[in-house]
């Protein structure tokens, strides 16, 4: 039996500008995703494919020819095709990939719920990558593209500050451990966001072309200032700074604008606008804070420490 694990991940700035190299800082989260293969000897040659959502129930199930990856139900969802993509172009890369196998059966287990947006997609390039012994950037740019972040975050047990240059993803990994870190938490906003259609509405704004190296210049700055930061006063005016910048050149209106207009404290959007967790600042106790969110609806609250590795 063989298990790969990969991390969640959170991007905390740089959103939608790392794809033109930007700078962006970005965070493994706690809880991942894990792949587990085991092999049997077997007569049919089939890839079983089962995968588990955070409460032990199977939300996936496929089975695929191991010679071809062609899907051997009736029915193909296009969950099934993303996964049959990913497994022909895995056998692309590495010409071997389960070459000779009889009955493989793959079980992938989720630590956090599936809506959360918290990286199943990138583990999973992450765990398949590592299975198969191929570059996790080169399978990703292969089959679902985006900036590479997310599968950075899934091999690192620290924050990162990530760009890319000429398509060439570069990490290093930081050392963001900020004194007021008690005072940041995460809310989850219940509004599942598709990271696809977030890069595709960024890719058609046209008229972002003449000032893109200008903002990839700024919003770059606002990163390395963030990391740097004591006082989480600082924090707050760089990440509203950060806030204002994509609101004004992608045509979009703050989170804190359209639903958190009386907080007290700072709210920051989360990788693609309009979903998923937004990143909260307070000066106030957590009860207090954690009440406020309660009140609008938002139940899912977690500490800065309960939701970031390393």
């Amino acid at each position: 039996m063989n298990r790969f694990h990969g991390n969640g991940k959170l991007l905390l700035s740089g959103e939608y500008y790392v794809l033109d190299g930007a700078m962006a800082l970005a965070v493994p989260t706690q809880k991942g995703q894990l792949l587990q293969v085991t092999y049997t000897p077997s007569a049919h040659r089939v890839l079983h494919w089962k995968s588990y959502d955070s409460n032990g129930q199977i939300w996936f199930e496929a089975r695929f020819d191991i010679e071809t990856f062609e899907a051997l139900e009736g029915y193909v969802s296009q969950k099934s095709l993303v996964l049959q993509k990913i497994l022909q172009t895995t056998r692309k890369i590495s010409k071997n990939f389960l070459v000779g196998k009889e009955y493989v059966l793959v079980e992938t287990f989720l630590e956090f719920p599936r809506l959360w947006g918290l990286g199943s997609s990138s583990t999973l390039i992450h765990n398949v990558a590592k299975w198969a012994g191929i570059n996790a950037f080169d399978l990703l740019a292969k089959t679902m593209g985006g900036s590479g972040y997310d599968v950075a975050c899934a091999e690192s047990e620290t924050p990162i500050l990530y760009e890319r240059h000429d398509g060439i993803p570069r990490t290093i990994p930081v050392d963001f451990n900020p004194p007021f870190k008690n005072q940041i938490y995460f809310v989850y906003l219940g509004k599942k966001q598709n990271s696809a259609e977030g890069i595709s509405y960024y890719e058609k704004l046209k008229n972002l072309e003449s000032k893109k190296d200008k903002l990839v210049e700024e919003l770059s700055g606002i990163t390395h200032k963030i990391v740097s930061a004591t006082k989480l006063e600082e924090f707050e005016k760089l990440i509203a700074k950060h806030e204002e910048i994509i609101a004004e050149n992608m045509a979009m209106q703050r989170v804190k604008e359209l639903y958190f207009s009386d907080y007290w404290g700072e709210v920051k959007s989360l990788g693609a606008w309009g979903g998923d967790f937004v990143l909260v600042t307070s000066q106030k106790s957590k009860e207090e804070t954690q009440a406020y969110f309660l009140e609008k609806g938002m139940d899912t609250f977690l500490t800065y420490d309960e939701m970031v590795k390393g």
